[in-house]
């Protein structure tokens, strides 16, 4: 029996990995592979869409495509630079129009955005924030991101919120200079994986759980998480990304170093909920950010259906 359900392609373009799907939903998932970003845009690309061309000889034609990437990214439409990765550090990658890549292969609805909005929607529609209409998603590996939501839309203005880059007071007595080649002590430069790498002079993951490298990562994604609590009153933050993944206890000491950077000036448990239940890791693990491909795959395929004349 052919499966009704529209058929969807998703590809999450990462700092340090890609990851494409094929499938319907998060239960539903026909294909996936990974493969490394590297710092050549265009074999990096060839590869994912050539991924996608045979997993459609394999399942059925996809119905639409969604491209969930690493930014800063141009996401306004009518913009010449509509589609593009834009002033990125990553080497290879400034101003490579990854939309218009997918146009010349897929002539199917196509919806871009950042990996971090695509992983909101994602929560947002199955996983650790389903119905709320306020929440953030924050995720943390080779760089820091933020995904806001707020009456239940994702955020923008000129562009998307880049608050990973977001310069904020710094835990007393650390004067380490930071890893942002940009910014050095913004956030991203003080608890992003490579800028613990660099502290710890190993990988993140192999940095041991009681080494003093934690507490200044800790104390700064705390600092931006009361950035977020006092700017937009999220219901829920998600923290997810990779060095979350590798070291779950950080998490608890992020939520201890909220409530004492709130200092009593919220009653945020009263507000919000028991901190364990505010400050929450990603239901959807480490397919968070993928899903989230899915789910814009999921969203232009709507926008499209309804926009078809009847």
């Amino acid at each position: 029996m052919t499966d009704p359900r529209p058929l969807f392609g998703g590809v999450e373009l990462g700092g340090t990995k890609c990851i494409c799907f094929i499938g319907t939903a998060p239960g539903d998932i026909r294909g996936q592979v990974s493969i490394p970003t590297g710092s050549e845009p265009e074999s990096t690309l060839h590869r994912l869409a050539d991924q996608l061309n045979l997993w459609q000889t394999a399942h059925g034609r996809i119905a639409a495509l969604g491209v969930a990437t690493f930014g800063p990214a141009d996401l306004a439409k009518g913009s010449p630079t509509y589609g593009f990765i834009t002033s990125t550090a990553k080497p290879g990658w400034r101003y490579v129009d990854v939309t218009g890549h997918f146009a010349r292969t897929f002539t199917v609805p196509t919806r871009f955005d950042t990996d971090v909005n695509g992983a909101a929607l994602a929560e947002g529609r199955w996983g650790a924030a389903r119905g709320l209409a306020d929440f953030a998603y924050l995720t943390v590996g080779t760089g820091v991101g933020v995904g806001l939501v707020t009456n239940g839309a994702l955020v923008y203005g000129f562009g998307h919120p880049e608050l990973g880059h977001a310069r904020l007071g710094r835990m007393a007595g650390d004067e380490w200079a930071g890893a942002c080649a940009l910014h050095r002590d913004c956030v991203e430069g003080l608890a992003s994986g490579p800028a613990i790498a660099a502290r710890g002079g190993m990988p993140a993951d192999q940095v041991p759980a009681d080494s003093p490298v934690w507490e200044p990562v800790a104390h700064a994604l705390a600092q931006l998480l009361n950035t977020l609590v006092l700017a937009t009153a999220p219901r829920r933050i998600i923290l997810g990304g990779g060095v979350l993944q590798s070291r779950p206890e950080l998490l608890m000491r992020v939520r201890a170093q909220l409530l004492q950077s709130l200092n009593g000036y919220l009653a945020l448990e009263d507000l919000a909920g028991p901190i364990e239940r505010y400050v929450v890791a990603p239901e959807l693990g480490a397919l968070a950010g993928p899903l989230g491909a899915l789910a814009l795959a999921s969203d232009a395929h709507r926008m499209n259906t309804r926009a078809a004349p009847a």
